[in-house]
């Protein structure tokens, strides 16, 4: 015979559940935001990697820059080889001759001179230097460290690139883990809720439904659980590629401390793009390095002022003299090249107009992606102050029902409809405080802006 509780009895295991599930909604640990300032209080203890460590790493580390680094190194390479071109060209020769006939001359049909040993040896040294070339040198050199530039400024790109993908991979981390906590306490409402029901259900107070629907709600809930936690693995091994370390080793990640960043201002940002970014700084470092490959080629058309100095032996006992010295002065000027040097110059000055045209496209996508970030950012902070209201309205709705529920007024459906509520808002509020994140470091990038010293700054400015 089954003994029922008395009225007494299930009043004080009501008022227990109550207080049980009031102290789990408020507690600290349950990582509930009351607003957005409640970011980035987490402490950090060993093994945690920080935004700007990771920075740090992955700007050290990652291939793509170390590709780029080497481009640069190879580019460096060129400006030493047109640099080289104004020092003069030192050639020496050394030979031994082996001749099946002794040369020599017939002087008359009874007379022959022998004019040179069958065997003999020789040595020279030259001295070729170009004196005057109508720029062609200097236009090359300068060129050269156009170049370079270039590659400096797309090393600069590809770092701040990595940079941004990175920053990108750490809020997704963040965002996964505030999520995963978001079900959890969701879990744990479910089964305080199904508690509540069980109770109600053995007092004969609720049927069966009650509980069928609260185990359905915790079903799910325990699958989103799953994916949430899954999409979290997936994101540190994102992160873990980015730094070059093993795809299973464990990440653990440090909040961003302080408040969300401002939007600045559209215009402003826009200036700052044209100014910085280094895509721009490329081009117009290839439209100059093409200008000025233009101006070497041109001086085709004009000849070629040098000076040679050379020193020859040759072991010869029917010379006067073994050895000589020679200074040669002249001018080389080429008088055909079957229309190359027109149609090499005409194809540099296409790559310019190319170039120009680029540069404008470039610009037009560079503000495009300036506007989008700044209105994301904007768009994600208006969130944050609707979504944050709607956490404590959310919370005081789930109190009411839970009371009435527990008075026998509401339903259980109101009770896992709160929880439901609660939860969209927990969720959408993180997602809207990351996507301000990750929009401030695309708002950022698309500004030509260092990540890695801005983040630096930001938790230096947090340390003072």
């Amino acid at each position: 015979m089954i003994h029922l509780p008395s009225p007494a009895s299930l009043a004080s295991s009501l008022i227990l559940s109550t207080i049980i599930i009031s102290l789990l909604a408020s507690s600290p640990c349950s990582g509930q935001p009351g607003s957005p300032v409640a970011l980035g209080h987490r402490q950090h203890g060993k093994g945690v990697l920080t935004l700007q460590e990771g920075l740090a790493l992955v700007t050290e580390r990652n291939r793509l820059i170390q590709i780029a680094s080497w481009e640069k190194e190879i580019s460096s390479d060129d400006v030493l080889l047109a640099r080289s071109r104004y020092y003069p060209v030192v050639s020496a020769s050394a030979s031994e001759t082996i001749q099946a006939y002794q040369p020599g001359i017939i002087l008359s049909p009874s007379a022959q001179v022998r004019t040179q040993d069958k065997n003999y040896f020789a040595y020279g040294l030259s001295v070729y230097q170009t004196l005057y070339d109508f720029g062609a040198r200097s236009s090359l050199y300068e060129a050269s460290r156009a170049s370079y530039e270039a590659t400096a400024f797309d090393v600069e790109r590809i770092r701040n690139l990595v940079a941004l993908d990175f920053v990108t991979a750490y809020f997704d981390l963040l965002e996964t883990e505030r999520l995963i906590t978001v079900i959890v306490n969701e879990i744990e409402g479910l089964r305080s809720h199904r508690d509540v029901a069980q109770a109600l259900y053995e007092e004969g107070v609720i049927t069966r439904n009650d509980l069928l629907q609260a185990d359905v709600r915790l079903s799910d809930a325990r699958q989103r659980l799953l994916s949430a936690r899954n999409t979290r693995a997936v994101n540190a091994s994102r992160i873990n590629t980015l730094l070059t370390r093993p795809l299973r080793e464990e990440v653990r990640a440090a909040d961003v401390p302080g408040l969300l960043p401002a939007v600045p201002d559209l215009v402003q940002a826009w200036q700052d793009a044209e100014r910085q970014r280094p895509e721009l700084k490329i081009i117009d470092s290839e439209m100059k390095a093409r200008g000025l490959e233009e101006t070497a080629r041109k001086s085709d058309y004009y000849p070629n002022l040098f000076a040679q100095g050379s020193y020859a032996y040759v072991e010869n006992p029917f010379q006067i003299h073994k050895d000589n010295w020679a200074l040669v002065a002249g001018l080389n000027i080429t008088l055909s090249s079957g229309g190359s040097t027109n149609a090499e110059v005409s194809r540099l000055r296409h790559r310019q107009s190319q170039l120009a045209e680029q540069k404008r496209k470039t610009l037009d996508d560079v503000r495009f992606e300036v506007e989008r970030s700044h209105l994301t950012m904007d768009s994600a902070r208006e969130r944050v102050r609707v979504t944050a209201d709607a956490i404590g309205q959310a919370r005081e709705n789930l109190r009411i029902t839970k009371t009435r529920y527990e008075e026998g007024v509401g339903t259980a459906t109101d009770v896992l409809d709160a929880i439901t509520l609660l939860t969209t808002a927990e969720t959408n509020f993180y997602r809207a405080v990351y996507e301000v994140w990750r929009a401030h470091a695309t708002l950022n990038y698309a500004t030509g802006v260092d990540l890695v010293n801005i983040y630096a700054l930001h938790q230096d400015s947090r340390d003072e």
